[in-house]
């Protein structure tokens, strides 16, 4: 309980969510600019997916990049392959979440279970999308690239999304979308989800399950 009153007093401090702000608003600066800089030539997907995955969880969003993102990296790994598609992953979830959560508790004001299911649908139904989308623009059959997708992608959104809504709906039940606490809730618990979901696409990596993002210095492609 002392854990959970301290995080709902961060997460409704003017102070520290106009500073989160910031720093969310100064990695996306540091993101573009490498990437316009120095790593232009990755696909645009992956550019959109880094995106969004700072948007999300700011510095931590940032250092992942740094670490998995870039063409600089020096040597790729188990462990860098599934950091990329954890955030490929975290990408089509967050914004599910974030339209879903929104639309179930902040407008329609669902009750908790209404809640649950309206935002775990946008979010694997987004997850899925951006996953099937780029495999059919590589030549893949729709019915084949959703069969795959739904094989490779069906652990990390479950896990992923049990935990950042379960983390949501525990601290900001009962808010309002007018309310400051809704908001950061709803961003904290998205990086609940990218941690909790990374050893999960470690393992689906480890054991063949999903083939991991590619190296960015094999996937970048002439601007």
């Amino acid at each position: 309980m002392a854990v959970e009153a301290l995080l709902r007093d961060v997460l409704t401090n003017t102070t520290a969510l106009y500073a989160w702000a910031v720093v969310v608003l100064a990695s996306l600066a540091v993101l573009w600019y490498d990437v316009r800089e120095n790593n232009d030539e990755i696909a645009s997907l992956m550019q959109f997916v880094w995106t969004l995955t700072v948007l999300y969880s700011g510095p931590l969003g940032l250092a992942v990049y740094a670490w998995a993102g870039r063409k600089q990296i020096a040597r790729d790994s188990l462990w860098r392959r599934s950091a990329r598609s954890v955030a490929h992953c975290y990408s089509g979830c967050g914004a599910g979440e974030v339209l879903g959560i929104t639309l179930a508790a902040g407008i329609l004001a669902l009750h908790q279970l209404g809640v649950i299911a309206v935002t775990f649908t946008a979010a694997y139904t987004f997850g899925v999308a951006l996953t099937v989308g780029p495999m059919m623009q590589d030549g893949v059959a729709f019915g084949d690239a959703f069969r795959d997708a739904i094989i490779t992608e069906t652990p990390s959104i479950t896990v992923m999304e049990v935990a950042a809504i379960g983390t949501d709906i525990y601290l900001a039940e009962g808010a309002t979308i007018t309310e400051p606490l809704f908001w950061s809730a709803l961003a904290f618990s998205l990086t609940v989800g990218l941690v909790v979901a990374y050893p999960v696409n470690v393992a689906l990596v480890h054991h063949g399950v999903k083939d991991g993002m590619a190296n960015p210095r094999d996937r970048a492609t002439p601007s």
